[in-house]
């Protein structure tokens, strides 16, 4: 596969998972004019990034006090992606930026590769998107994360439907 670099000024960005609970894949999903980009990312990498918007526009608001607030109000079916999706890559790295002179948040993600990779040709896709798109990004990707499997009260690891082996209950984990 050749190397990809892209700049995307997102028109609409979002997250979902696609399957069923413990074999859900994650994906962040964005719309620039007529074209769509897909990447896939792990649960964690969405939970980290919702998390992270969040804090990243409390930094925002005090560093830049005259900045509006980003709303965080989405209609969850304007944030759900439909089958079939083709994503460009699985994203190993991503992070946030900003651009004050555009008021801009830039979501980058950077492809995971195998050890025996070139890490120089790793493809990266840029989206940049309003401080509300992102807000509301992060606050469907919490509800989009928080619909899996029960998680264990003692050990904190997922439940599956048939049973749960609980390392708490037997004194160490394998």
């Amino acid at each position: 596969m050749s190397r990809i670099d892209y700049d995307i000024e997102c028109d609409h960005i979002t997250t979902d998972a696609i399957g069923k609970p413990g074999q859900r894949v994650f994906y962040l999903h964005a719309y620039e004019d007529k074209r769509t980009i897909t990447i896939i990312i792990e649960k964690a990498q969405l939970i980290s990034l919702a998390i992270g918007v969040e804090q990243f526009l409390a930094q925002l608001t005090q560093q830049y006090p005259d900045l509006e607030e980003a709303a965080g109000d989405y209609v969850e079916d304007v944030m759900r992606i439909n089958p079939p999706v083709d994503p460009l890559f699985r994203a190993g790295e991503i992070g946030l930026g900003y651009d004050k002179d555009r008021d801009r948040v830039v979501v980058f993600a950077k492809e995971l590769l195998t050890e025996e990779q070139d890490p120089e040709q790793a493809s990266q896709i840029r989206f940049w998107a309003t401080r509300t798109q992102l807000r509301q990004l992060a606050r469907w990707g919490q509800e989009v994360s928080s619909r899996g499997r029960p998680v264990c009260p003692q050990c904190g690891q997922p439940m599956e439907p048939g049973g749960h082996f609980c390392p708490k209950k037997n004194g160490h984990f394998h």
